[in-house]
């Protein structure tokens, strides 16, 4: 195999973190993430999962370190555990340095034995209440008692858990501090997330928006937050909470946007690459992955993409802007 060149955007960043969603298919749905009533792609326009595998292999032989799986619901997607193993084998062999996934914690009781024999270390699943009547308002149709029972069973197969959760205003800002005492008592991590303006939801974003540094002075009239330079890779950037000895990340697209050290571009499971969460350019990866055996045209296409790397996204939230700043949901490309 011919040694690749690694993988530099035009501001010098280097891309070593790749998110692939696997499906846009989820069996939630989030009020800040889609439409009750989505129309999702055919079958037969997903890469298959030994293409997705292909493309993988590509980024880490051009020094993506880490994948991060996500859907929609990435176990969701049939046959799921398939990839996962196969991904694994770069694991193995010290190439990749992480795989792991973002999941809506419903298929977590049936998966996360097999998650963790396949080499994933630490997942992050996405809770955004502790009450159950809520929660189902939030995600429509999850169920947060099965939700809990495969939390269990993750911490119990040794699986590292960071709970996210979507700060919304009137919805659960005034349990933040009743979340971070459950999640620390349970020794999983929390991580906040400002709500961002992707593809129409039935709603106005405006109502929902919550600023995290709003959520963060009035978490210092309980707690004691001290800066910590702990990093995964993401966007978050962590406090150690004195009293609970947890930690706390805070993911501020809206109000301190990370454009600047972004190290990340977003695969979707039709093959097209987002190069910007928040930009609607990107690249298609299926047709050269599909045209040729061989990885050249593959190759040459996700480094014209890296080439287009914008500086960053243009987010806003107010009653100006209260449309989409993309159309595309968040279950296209899983946050």
């Amino acid at each position: 195999m011919t040694e690749q060149s690694p993988l530099i955007d035009p501001f010098g960043r280097h891309v070593s973190y790749l998110r692939v969603s696997v499906t846009d298919r989820c069996d939630f749905r989030c009020v800040y993430c889609m439409a009750e009533d989505m129309t999702f792609l055919p079958k037969r326009d997903l890469l298959s999962l030994e293409e997705l595998d292909r493309v993988c292999t590509a980024f880490i032989d051009k020094g993506v370190r880490k994948i991060r799986l996500t859907g929609g619901e990435p176990l969701v997607r049939k046959g799921i555990m398939t990839l996962v193993e196969s991904l694994g084998r770069h694991l193995a062999s010290g190439a990749l340095e992480e795989l792991t996934l973002t999941t809506n914690g419903s298929q977590l009781a049936r998966f996360a034995d097999e998650l963790a024999s396949h080499g994933v270390r630490r997942i992050n699943v996405s809770v955004d209440t502790l009450d159950e009547g809520k929660f189902r308002q939030i995600t429509r149709w999850g169920d947060l008692p099965k939700v809990k029972e495969g939390l269990k069973a993750a911490r119990k197969a040794g699986l590292a858990i960071k709970i996210n959760a979507v700060a919304l205003k009137g919805v659960n800002d005034t349990e933040i501090p009743e979340m971070l005492r459950w999640a620390h008592g349970e020794g999983m991590d929390l991580t906040l997330i400002e709500t961002m303006p992707l593809g129409d939801i039935d709603g106005d974003r405006t109502d929902q928006y919550l600023p995290l540094s709003v959520v963060r002075a009035n978490l210092m009239d309980q707690f004691t937050l001290e800066d910590i330079p702990y990093k995964t890779g993401g966007p978050a950037r962590y406090v150690k909470v004195k009293e609970t000895g947890g930690r706390l990340g805070f993911i501020t697209p809206m109000t301190h946007n990370f454009c600047e050290s972004c190290n990340r571009v977003r695969l979707t499971c039709t093959g097209t690459l987002y190069m910007c969460l928040g930009q609607e350019d990107a690249a298609d990866l299926r047709a050269p992955l599909r045209a040729s055996e061989g990885n050249e045209l593959l190759n040459a296409a996700i480094d014209e993409a890296i080439g287009r790397k914008p500086k960053g996204h243009d987010f806003i939230i107010d009653r100006r802007h209260n449309k989409p700043a993309v159309a595309r949901h968040m279950s296209v490309t899983g946050g």
